[in-house]
């Protein structure tokens, strides 16, 4: 068996960590592509080592542009890859333009597509990763859904139930390998002059969020509010949404902006937080997975299992809404039942494969 790991954001490269891992472990035959979605290889680089991973043996550096252009130059690429290469099965995970790249071009030289965190829907066709989400589903022949309910929307959706695993989410196996990794790092926590639980981190990116004036504004006039219940309010701002600010004239006073961080020093900084706010489907995740209740800045969200646990509210861009859904999460008690599995979803898959390619 040859394996195929098609990766182009940090996210990815987050949630395919474990995957590479126990490929690595078991020297299996396979090998990792990186389509440069969000950075290009070279700046991704110190996050592959920072995470202890192998190199990507393939650098696209496709970079930005439409969604269609960037697709594009992601299919023509891939495929000449694959072509190359000849692999049994090609892993995608998530809902990128690199996983609907990657599936797509797959799926049209005849090799078998395995889709990590299969079956999450938001029902907002208006969001691109939706429409990637269900055609890298409706593409695939390994479906690895990361709960239950993700499997009962694919067979909802008139999937073979014998395309469908449940194999839990392989960002719980990141989450304690890459904390773990992290406490041998610098502590951000001392850098930035913080105290565990005294403050609350917010998260906001989504495009639908940040390029829509009343949107933005009302995220921003949520967060202030949110500040006077008396912690101080942390935000590493994205690039994007700092100069959105800027564009719309929104002052983020009282607000403290720290520039992005890395995923390691975040991911300190997560599981330390009093509260979080996020617009982030894998924030949502991993603060479920830490214990840390979560606000989300959104209308809806692909990670309905979080709310069912209590670990997750959703508040909209409304202030008045998301102040009270602060001051509700605040007042939770942090003793949900992980929804999203035991942290061995990447030797799950793996064992899952190579039981099919025996």
């Amino acid at each position: 068996m040859k394996i195929s790991i098609i990766l182009g954001t940090r996210p990815e490269i987050i949630k395919m960590s474990p995957i590479i891992r126990v490929c690595e472990r078991l020297a299996l035959d396979y090998f990792i592509l990186h389509t440069g979605q969000h950075y290009s290889y070279n700046m991704d680089r110190v996050f592959f080592e920072q995470l202890e991973l192998p190199s990507a043996k393939y650098n696209l550096d496709v970079g930005s542009g439409s969604h269609a252009e960037q697709t594009g130059r992601m299919l023509i690429a891939i495929e000449k890859v694959l072509q190359k290469e000849e692999p049994d099965v090609v892993l995608i995970e998530g809902d990128t333009n690199t996983v609907l790249a990657g599936a797509l071009a797959a799926v049209k030289l005849g090799i078998q597509v395995g889709h990590v965190e299969a079956g999450l829907r938001s029902y907002d066709r208006e969001m691109p990763e939706e429409i990637n989400r269900v055609l890298a589903d409706h593409s695939s022949d390994y479906l690895f859904a990361p709960t239950e309910k993700s499997k009962q929307i694919l067979l909802g959706e008139g999937i073979n139930e014998e395309k469908i695993f449940v194999t839990g989410n392989t960002i719980v196996d990141a989450v304690f390998q890459n904390l773990g990794i992290s406490k041998s790092k610098r502590n951000v926590l001392n850098d930035l002059g913080l105290t565990s639980g005294d403050y609350i981190l917010a998260t906001v990116h989504r495009q639908e969020n940040v390029d829509i004036e009343c949107r933005l504004r009302g995220i921003v006039g949520g967060l202030k509010k949110t500040r006077e219940l008396g912690f101080e309010l942390v935000y590493p701002i994205h690039p994007r949404a700092r100069k959105r600010l800027k564009a719309f004239g929104v002052k983020p006073n009282g607000l403290r902006l720290v520039e992005p961080l890395g995923y390691l020093s975040f991911l300190q900084l997560e599981s330390n937080a009093r509260l979080v706010l996020t617009d982030s489907g894998g924030v949502q995740e991993e603060a479920c997975i830490l214990g840390v209740p979560c606000v989300t800045l959104r209308d809806n969200t692909e990670r309905p299992e979080t709310l069912e646990v209590g670990a997750n509210v959703l508040a909209g861009t409304n202030p008045c809404e998301i102040v009270d859904k602060a001051k509700l999460m605040l007042d939770s008690r942090n003793c949900w039942e992980n929804p999203f599995g035991d942290g061995e979803a990447g030797r799950r898959i793996v064992q899952l494969l190579m039981e099919k390619f025996a």
